[in-house]
């Protein structure tokens, strides 16, 4: 087990590597910089501010720089749209409240999908398993952005029951986390339909006995498999759906920093995510041993 942590925090670092080294580029040779949209500065003040941002090194020697900043000091440099807050800053505020809905969709997910995939596993192929996966074959169709405006929609302006956007209390995370977390729990009823429970029901055992013995326990294998690129439909799907509700998460200030050329905040945010999603899949693995040691870690 420890060498496989430790091989694996190697290859989190190497990805990371890769994807810093990826992405510097192709932000940097991209057409446009920064600073375009600014109104014509003098040369003296354009120069002044290329050097406190380094941009006025030639590109190999802003790389080297930027690549020890990041990952031997930990420092993610100031942002450029958000003048004189760094970029560990920005991270540091934005991400509980990423983290907060990620975790209000995810358990929405589980609480939604598991129950009902018990259910429709129990009880294969009667009217109520089909209703449920048509429902839920509903949820996996519809992009999480058209469900938010849906969502905004009926609850926000036709019953008035939840606020339209911001974050100031968890009311707030009511419609976001549905709109997250239904898809989820779409593809958590899905995993849920594996053919064991096909075989526990031909040896005559009752529905509660299926659900015990067979469902319940077997059933976490598929539902921890799928937290892997739950975590990622999170990570990914949150930047719109942040957006549309005013949710001043990281995905949010994601979106602003791509738009506003910002290769710094850019940078930090997209070195977190992929950061994150390999952990998560660790994760998952050794989750996967721990329930079923015949399951090997590689």
């Amino acid at each position: 087990m420890l060498i496989y942590v430790l091989r694996k925090l190697l290859s989190v670092a190497l990805l990371l590597v890769l994807v810093f080294t990826g992405a510097f580029f192709l932000m940097r040779l991209a057409p446009g910089g920064p600073f375009d949209a600014e109104r014509a500065l003098p040369p003296a003040i354009e120069k002044s501010i290329a050097a406190r941002f380094q941009l006025d090194q030639p590109l190999l020697v802003q790389y080297g720089s930027y690549l020890a900043d990041v990952f031997l000091r930990g420092d993610l440099r100031p942002s450029f749209s958000y003048r004189d807050t760094s970029v560990n800053q920005i991270i540091a505020e934005t991400l509980p409240r990423s983290a907060a809905l990620g975790a209000a969709a995810l358990l929405l997910a589980l609480l939604l999908g598991v129950p009902a995939g018990l259910l429709a596993a129990a009880r294969r192929g009667r009217a109520r398993d089909l209703a449920l996966s048509a429902l839920f074959a509903l949820g996996l169709a519809v992009p999480n952005f058209v469900l938010a405006t849906v969502l905004v929609l009926l609850f926000s302006f036709v019953l008035r029951w939840c606020p339209v956007a911001g974050f100031s209390s968890l009311r707030h995370l009511g419609l976001p986390s549905r709109a997250l977390g239904v898809p989820l729990a779409a593809g958590v009823l899905e995993a849920l339909g594996s053919p064991y429970i096909r075989t526990a029901r031909a040896k005559g055992l009752t529905p509660r006995a299926v659900l015990a013995r067979h469902a319940l326990r077997a059933g976490l294998v598929p539902v921890v498999t799928y937290l892997g690129p739950a975590a990622a439909a999170i990570l990914t799907g949150s930047l719109v759906v942040e957006k549309i509700f005013a949710i001043p998460g990281m995905g949010s200030f994601f979106v602003t920093s791509v738009m506003n050329r910002d290769y710094t905040l850019a940078m930090g945010v997209l070195l977190l995510y992929f950061g994150l999603l390999a952990l998560l899949n660790a994760l998952v693995d050794i989750s996967l041993h721990l329930i079923d040691p015949r399951v090997e870690l590689r």
